[in-house]
Parts: structure tokens; sequence; C-alpha cells
């Protein structure tokens, strides 16, 4: 009998039950505190996470200096943009205890193992370029993650010297003509060419992740933005043109009168932990329509009285959301390759 292949779902639950089980024995052999800090720790006070490395974190404190410190057990997940209370230490100071979030961005990895991204944004920027080639699937998978967190989606088209190519300029024209028409805001800009003054407006009065694509120049813009920073970053690989991965941990950086998460880049940005009611809502043109069908277990593919392939004909629903929707739903139930 053949083993039963298990569908990406199934596969996170386990590995989310083992990777639960791995975190409450590593909290359990961690040392003291007062140890971990090697020396006398101060006061308690609140600060900002700026990145996580492993068992450590940097910490923004309320007097403007970065502190390295430990992780205090049972503290769960600690990522960029998590407000919390730590003690600063001679070395390395100690996390005691983070703050409620009003806002996740989390996602499955290629495991199955859903991970915290980001904490406390109001505003995603999905950075796509002509290069490496993007997809509207890839697009509207961050779209759905944003709608269901509430925060803000912004499309970013960055490297838009490359449109004075005209077939790389229809291409994009097609691509992003679902979006507007949706309310979503589309910018552009040219990171390494440091046209970015419409990005630096949008920043302001928000703490703002961008998310993407390897290679599509997430790290340029920060390096335009705050030239002080002077990130890494790489050249897209010149047989695919495709990204390769310079950025390995969400980073926060101060930018004026905002903050801006910079997060490593992906190739697949997976929804299988979600339900089939979050996704729905997920694509805000969908939403009056859901009930709306002529059969109750409508799966919106070709039943008859279908209220959202209805809606295309009218002109609603643009056909590509709809194709985007059905493969997100259709790789919910993939078993994972591996």
């Amino acid at each position: 009998m053949s083993k039963r292949k298990l569908n990406r779902r199934q596969n996170w639950r386990i590995e989310r039950k083992q990777q639960e089980r791995a975190d409450r024995a590593e909290r359990s052999a961690t040392l003291g505190d007062e140890a971990l800090a090697g020396g006398q720790l101060g006061a308690e006070q609140r600060g900002r996470v700026i990145a996580r490395y492993g068992t450590q974190a940097d910490i923004e404190g309320d007097d403007q200096q970065i502190h390295r410190c430990h992780l205090r057990m049972n503290l769960g997940s600690i990522v960029a943009g998590d407000q919390v209370i730590f003690c600063a230490g001679e070395e390395t100071g100690v996390i005691v205890a983070r703050e409620d979030r009003s806002t996740e961005l989390r996602r499955p990895d290629k495991f199955g193992k859903l991970r915290s991204v980001a904490a406390n944004i109001d505003r995603v920027i999905i950075v796509i370029a002509p290069y490496p080639e993007p997809h509207g699937g890839l697009i509207d998978r961050y779209l759905v993650a944003t709608e269901n967190l509430g925060a803000e989606a912004v499309i970013l088209l960055n490297k838009a010297d490359m449109l004075e190519d005209s077939a790389l300029a229809e291409a994009m024209e097609i691509l992003l003509e679902p979006y507007g028409p949706l309310g979503y805001q589309t910018i552009r800009a040219q990171g390494k060419f440091g046209a970015i003054e419409e990005l630096t407006r949008l920043l302001a009065g928000h703490t703002s992740i961008l998310v993407g694509q390897s290679g599509v120049g997430k790290t340029t813009l920060i390096n335009a933005l705050l030239p002080d920073a002077q990130q890494r970053v790489s050249e897209l690989s010149p047989d695919k043109q495709k990204g390769r991965h310079t950025t390995t941990t969400a980073r926060l950086f101060d930018v004026p009168g905002g903050a801006l998460i910079d997060s490593p880049g992906i190739r697949e940005f997976g929804l299988w932990h979600m339900d089939r009611e979050d996704i729905e809502q997920g694509f805000r043109e969908f939403r009056e329509r859901i009930g709306q069908c002529r059969f109750r277990d409508c799966q919106h593919q070709s039943e008859p009285g279908c209220a959202l392939t209805a809606a295309i004909g009218s002109g609603a629903i643009h056909p590509a959301r709809l194709d985007s929707y059905r493969r997100i739903i259709a790789s919910l139930d993939q078993p994972l390759q591996g």
C-alpha cells in the first residue's frame, strides 16, 4: 500500500506541532537571563525590535541607542517591528516581555512551517520589477495576506527606467491593469538612480514593509532612501534573470516620519494556512458577491449561476483575478514537494 501524501495544510499542522515542541525544549535549555546578559542589567525600558538574529535581537531603546539583547524564555516569536520591554546590559541585555501586536504578517516557509515576518505594520509595499519577471499570482497572494491583515497595500513598480523598452512597458501595463479600478495605489521608482520621491512621501506616518521577489530591488530602495545604511545587494543571475537572496532577516529602518522594514526576498508566497473564506475575503471585489451564487456550495469554477463568473461578463471582476483566485484555492490541497 503506497504511503498517503499529505497536502500542504496537513503538513503545515504537523510541522507546527513539531516546531512548538522544539521551541519548548529550546527554551527549557536556555540559561538564566543574568548569565546570558554577561553582567549587570539596567532598569526595564521600552524598545522596538530592529532585527532578530537567532536567540538575540537588536533593540532600539527610548535612548535612541541600539542594544543587542538575548531573548528571555517563553517570549514567543520576536520579529522586526515588535514593541518589547528589555533590560540593557554591559555587553548584552535581555528582552523580558513582548507587548501585544496590532498586526502580524505571517507566511509558511517551504516546509510548511508558519513564520512571523514582521509586526505592527500598517502598510505593505509590494515591490515588482520588469526583471525578475513578475506575475499577478504573487501580487494577488500578497494582497490577500494584506487584506486579512487589515493593512493598506501599495504596489511599487521598481526599475522603472527599464520601461523604455516598449515590450516591457506593455507587459507591465497588462499585469497592473486589474488593480487601479480596485483602489490599489501603484507607484513607480528607480532605486538604483535615486528616483524615489513618491516612495519617500508614502512612508511618512506609517510603519511599512517592503515585500516581493528576490532581485526586485528592495534593498537598493533602502540604500537610496538611507545612503548611510548601505545594505548589501546582489545582481540578478545572468542566465535566468532571477534574484539572488541577499537580505537574510527582516530589518527595520527609521525613515523621515515613519519606519520601513526590509524583508528577505522570496520566489513563492504561500497561503496554505488560510481557509477558503479568508482567500475570498482577500479579493475585495468578491466580497459583496459571495453567497449570491445559485448553489450554496459553489466552487466558482464552471457551476451555472456563479455570481463571480457572471461578474466577469459585466466587467466587475477582471478574469485574471478570478483565475488567480482559482490557482490559490487549488494550491491549498497540493502536497508539498520534497
